[in-house]
């Protein structure tokens, strides 16, 4: 073997740089440059502005040749730093149909106080990313600007037309949203066939090997509800039966001990047979007796054992925030509580109220939706157009790994998309770990590797679907 000398100076050099700087092919440099500068532009609610996020993926995206006709940035006067981007790269096919790329530049609040690292500064460190934002969702925000900027430089004449919304207000409920405000107020930008979107992906074990990917068909309907007991009040010496934190107590327990039924679409039932097989054991036979017959209790306490399991087989509802009282030295005059509900694709927001007001059964319960009042979800159909292409490539970049449909127990901004007749899916291809990467969390991290992975997984998937008419 050939052996070659490294000046010291040169070696310490090499050696100070994180392993993946010193192995990424150009494109990949390019990609981690517009991916550190999407991650570090600030994109909380309270100080940050989506707005110039979308303005610097815009800027990356005339710059690889997209004009001003191609890309449509977009806020509103009251909401001026929640704004978004629409880009089109426009197919060869007139008569298919587009497609789109769907992903949130938001992020959740991070108190640097609270974390290892600077929250806002893209650091590599053994074989992590860490940031916010890192995962969820600018690694696929970047991922889909990438891949724009890719097939306009590689010259890619795609048959469909593919278009790219970055938006904002995803992560928190009562903000601006611009996938809401898309669907509602320029539907026609985003018309499309179908979405891709977040909600998928794959999972690695502790040891991070892969254990699965994922194809997410459709996903739950969250909704606030507020319960609440009022009283007269009085002194606190002398304390009377009726008293509102009680009732409101009593109420809790009753939605604590409500248990919405077993459930199936089509998503799930896929998903719990495959689940079944991959796991064997007690747990698979569990799975596979559910499927048959969903009424089966003893295999339904076995499945739900598992806290993601029980939430994908049914509508769930938790207490989330208390309030009430109003002094130390007084009967409360108010009590209340919020109930947050995950609704299953089968039920409605009126149906899971009733529920709920069957449970409480009390006159002294004032039970009243707080909005907003999101679309009900709309499971998209198990495509094989859709699930084909996704499977067979993946068998080409992570051969022996199963690819398993499933139902988000959360919610996405692709709830508003089939609100209007856009079927969403949220794609496989970036591997997370088991413990949910931080997201939403102290110091949220992705692995490197299954970062570049993913986008040339993905890269390559939009492609097949984009010449797939």
């Amino acid at each position: 073997m050939h052996k070659y000398l490294i000046g010291a100076a040169c070696a310490a050099a090499l050696l100070a740089q994180p392993l993946a700087a010193q192995t990424l092919r150009p494109d990949q440099a390019q990609f981690r440059e517009l991916y550190q500068e999407l991650v570090e532009t600030n994109t909380t609610l309270s100080v940050g502005s989506c707005t110039a996020a979308a303005e610097k993926m815009a800027a990356r995206l005339k710059a690889a040749g997209y004009t001003d006709q191609d890309i449509t940035l977009f806020s509103t006067p009251e909401h001026p730093k929640d704004g978004g981007l629409v880009a089109v790269l426009k197919g060869s096919d007139a008569k298919a149909k587009p497609m789109l790329l769907l992903a949130h530049l938001d992020v959740v609040e991070a108190k640097r106080e609270d974390w290892t690292r600077d929250p806002f500064k893209l650091i590599e460190e053994n074989g992590f990313f860490y940031a916010r934002g890192a995962a969820d969702d600018k690694s696929m925000a970047s991922i889909w600007t990438d891949s724009l900027i890719r097939f306009k430089k590689d010259g890619f004449k795609p048959k469909r037309t593919i278009k790219m919304a970055l938006t904002c207000g995803e992560e928190t409920t009562y903000a601006f949203n611009g996938a809401e405000w898309l669907a509602k107020n320029r539907p026609e930008l985003i018309a499309a066939e179908f979405a891709l979107n977040e909600g998928g992906g794959g999972r690695l074990d502790a040891q991070g090997k892969r254990e699965f990917l994922s194809l997410q068909v459709g996903e739950k309907a969250a909704q606030n509800y507020r319960i609440e007991t009022t009283n007269p009040g009085g002194h606190s010496s002398r304390p009377v039966p009726d008293n509102a934190i009680y009732e409101l107590a009593d109420a809790l327990k009753a939605v604590q001990g409500l248990e919405f039924p077993v459930e199936f679409t089509d998503t799930t039932k896929a998903f719990f047979a495959g689940t079944a097989k991959l796991m064997g054991g007690e747990m698979g036979q569990a799975m596979t007796a559910l499927v048959a017959n969903p009424n089966d209790a003893a295999a339904n306490a076995i499945v739900s054992k598992d806290p993601t399991f029980h939430s994908m087989l049914r509508t769930t509802c938790v207490a989330t925030l208390l309030d009430g009282g109003h002094a130390n030295n007084a009967l409360p005059q108010r009590a209340g509580a919020n109930i947050n509900c995950r609704i299953f694709p089968t039920e409605t927001v009126e149906q899971t109220q009733a529920a709920l007001a069957k449970a409480i059964n009390s006159p002294k319960v004032n039970l009243t939706l707080v909005p907003p009042v999101r679309p009900h979800a709309v499971p998209p159909p198990l495509d094989p157009k859709i699930l084909g292409p996704a499977e067979k490539l993946a068998q080409k970049y992570f051969p022996g790994v199963p690819l398993l449909p499933t139902m988000s127990t959360g919610a996405t901004d692709g709830i508003f998309l089939e609100a209007i007749g856009i079927p969403v899916y949220g794609v496989p291809g970036i591997f997370g770990e088991a413990e949910g990467n931080g997201a939403h969390g102290l110091n949220e991290h992705i692995r490197v590797r299954s970062l570049y992975e993913g986008r040339d997984y993905l890269f390559d998937l939009v492609k097949l679907y984009a010449n797939a008419v």
